[in-house]
């Protein structure tokens, strides 16, 4: 095995025992004090999450423990470890989750003492689960009303090929959200808007 296969192979390793809570506190220090290797950490990190996914698609960057960015018929997706495929990497994949939301006092106190809450006028709290599965994905403390937060949109294509200096292994695409596209869409064909008609001052 090269020098490179070889220290890839002793980051994968570490990387494991890190991931799976296995590390001594000595490991952990010299991970957090010593130098980095950013690139071979990229490749562990892929390498092992690849290893325990059930599906073949490619990671192309992992998002969460439970997420991934995949290649998926030639085309970027957000993916499930479970394998449920939330779509297109650039709408944010919490508009595709169950969502629980917490907004009275009594969904509140499911998880807080009375009164250690805020106030569900205020704020309420959504707890986004996989479809597939079940898993508990991401929680937010927001206004009552505010949008999903997109956490995390990569330009996945320069850190590829700017960053890594590699060709990106999947097909390229703008960098750009297309969340509210996606939202206005799915309006658009739930509600029929009547074609607005023209004024008496514009007819004349």
């Amino acid at each position: 095995m090269s020098e490179a296969g070889e220290r890839l192979k002793r980051k994968i390793d570490q990387l494991t025992r890190l991931l799976e809570n296995k590390a001594s506190e000595r490991e952990i220090f010299e991970v957090i004090a010593g130098d980095k290797d950013p690139e071979t950490s990229f490749d562990a990190i892929i390498n092992y999450f690849q290893q325990r996914v059930p599906w073949k698609e490619r990671i192309l960057m992992p998002l969460s423990k439970h997420l991934f960015i995949v290649c998926k018929d030639g085309k970027p997706i957000v993916k499930a470890a479970c394998g449920y495929e939330f779509g297109d990497f650039r709408i944010n994949w919490k508009v595709f989750a169950k969502v629980i939301v917490r907004d009275t006092n009594e969904s509140l106190e499911e998880l807080y003492p009375p009164f250690m809450h805020a106030d569900p006028e205020w704020m309420e709290i959504r707890e986004y689960v996989c479809p597939g599965c079940g898993t508990l994905l991401a929680v937010e403390a927001v206004p009552p009303g505010y949008p999903p937060i997109f956490e995390f949109l990569p330009d996945i294509v320069t850190f590829y090929e700017k960053w890594l200096g590699r060709e990106f292994p999947c097909g390229k695409v703008e960098f750009k959200d297309l969340t509210n596209e996606y939202i206005m869409e799915v309006v658009r064909k739930k509600i029929s808007i009547p074609e607005a008609k023209p004024s008496q001052a514009q007819e004349t």
